[in-house]
């Protein structure tokens, strides 16, 4: 097979209903991607799971789902409006706006620890032009939250903030939580949300857009347990990845990020990162933030949000451990780990190779020939006995019965069921599977007995 590159991706997302590019028939909106009926149910599958996995079969986490907007005070308290920032660099002539370290990178110099003043001698000592072989102007930084005002009159004390992140809805909400059902630590908050960021230069399809959606959960431990809890929630990460979301262990990495390149909250982050066509990138992290975010949230809104350990009088902020998943990032590793290509018959075949509990689709049912009310009638009836059963079923009878399993082939589609003539006789169905172009008779019974015992 050659090697995937992100343009096949792209091409099949937007030919097969995955992903399409945001406000496309206006010229597009940079960095913004609309998911189609595919792409939603792939991304809801994942998500699913997630949720299934981290909270539903968890004794000790809570779901939440917080306001996308919130008062400016959290984003005073957390930080964010001080260094939420990123380096920014301007051509002369074009006036286009870079990412410095990214502009670094590609010129194979690693901008890792260097503070803005040395990646702008870095950019003067290599002669670095822009993209368009313009001259850079001085670099500065930019805050990448996005501001709005609320109410009808704009001014002092209608501004706020999309959120740019779903943790601190999670940390505000903590005595909430403590208040109505007190939880033994160590607990946890989890959340699926979106996310919002003036990214300066948004690339590589959704792995790097303006508008995102996290899964993430703020683990509430006591401090002289946080190495044992960690571990724990590294395993549990290592698992999703390599179980839940079946992506090649070969292909995860974890790296453990130094003290000079961690957040300022950080006591130990490792990032967990995949080989994506686009290189190796992040797909998500795991940080022990200590009590930074209670403690100055505790400081700036004057409630206490000390723990008391029941039956004592111990009382202490909790420290934070915080896994995150990035579910674009995630649906794209799921669709790179998927995407195959062969030869059946002589001819080249694309097909996404997708697990059954994730593909968006489990089964295509067809009729032989649409023009035979025997036969659809027939097939209608399969249809609905297996949607009943498995959801996500799909009716095709457009075109010849070959470009039907190529069509369902490419959205990953794991079984293709047809009713023929014998099916009239002996109520068995041709059942074709899709890694292996394999295709063998048994009833309808069978096929969902079979497919349940997965």
């Amino acid at each position: 097979m050659n090697e995937i590159t992100l343009e096949m991706l792209v091409s099949l997302c937007k030919r097969r209903g995955f992903i399409y590019q945001g406000s496309e028939i206006y010229g597009g909106l940079a960095g913004t991607w609309d998911y189609g009926p595919l792409g939603v149910s792939l991304k809801r599958n994942i998500t699913n799971l997630w949720w299934k996995t981290f909270v539903e079969d968890q004794d000790n986490v809570f779901g939440l789902d917080t306001a996308i907007l919130m008062s400016p005070k959290v984003w005073e308290a957390s930080g964010h409006i001080a260094t939420f920032n990123d380096p920014v660099i301007e051509d002369t002539v074009t006036k286009k706006q870079y990412r410095l370290d990214h502009l670094l990178e590609e010129n194979n110099i690693k901008p890792d620890g260097m503070s803005l003043e040395q990646m702008a001698q870095a950019i003067e000592d290599n002669s670095i032009k822009s993209p368009d072989g313009n001259k850079l102007a001085h670099p500065n930084k930019m805050n990448l939250m996005f501001k709005t005002n609320i109410g009808s009159v704009e001014g002092q004390g209608s501004e706020a903030y999309l959120r740019p992140e779903t943790a601190q809805g999670m940390f505000v909400n903590f005595k909430n939580v403590v208040d109505s059902f007190y939880p033994d630590l160590p607990f946890g908050l989890a959340q699926i949300g979106r996310n919002f960021r003036n990214e300066i230069s948004p690339r590589d399809f959704v792995f790097r857009s303006r508008e995102f959606e996290i899964m993430e959960i703020e683990y509430f431990i006591d401090p002289d347990k946080w190495e044992e809890e960690f571990q724990r929630i590294l395993k549990q990460m290592q698992d999703f990845f390599s179980d839940k979301l079946h992506l090649s262990v070969s292909k995860i990495h974890e790296r453990d990020i130094p003290e000079t390149d961690r957040a300022h909250y950080s006591k130990k982050t490792i990032d967990f990162e995949y080989d994506y066509p686009i290189g190796v990138k992040e797909i998500g992290g795991l940080a022990y933030r200590t009590d930074f975010d209670l403690k100055s949230h505790q400081e700036h809104s004057s409630k206490s949000l000390e723990y008391n350990i029941k039956g004592t009088d111990r009382r202490f902020i909790p420290h934070v451990i915080e896994p995150t998943f990035g579910v674009d990032r995630c649906l794209l590793a799921v669709l790179s780990e998927a995407y195959t290509e062969d030869e059946v018959n002589g001819e080249k075949r694309t097909f996404l190779k997708l697990p059954f509990d994730l593909a968006p689709v489990k089964l295509a049912v067809s009729p032989l020939l649409k023009n035979k009310v025997e036969l659809v009638d027939r097939a209608k009836e399969v249809y609905e006995r297996l949607r009943k059963e498995f959801g996500a079923v799909m009716w095709d009878d457009n075109g010849n019965i070959g470009k039907r399993y190529r069509r369902q082939d490419e959205i990953g589609t794991p079984y293709c069921i047809t009713i023929d003539f014998d099916t009239l006789e002996d109520g068995t169905v041709t059942v074709r599977e899709r890694d292996t172009t394999k295709q063998n008779r048994k009833s309808v019974e069978a096929l969902i007995e079979e497919i349940k015992s997965l």
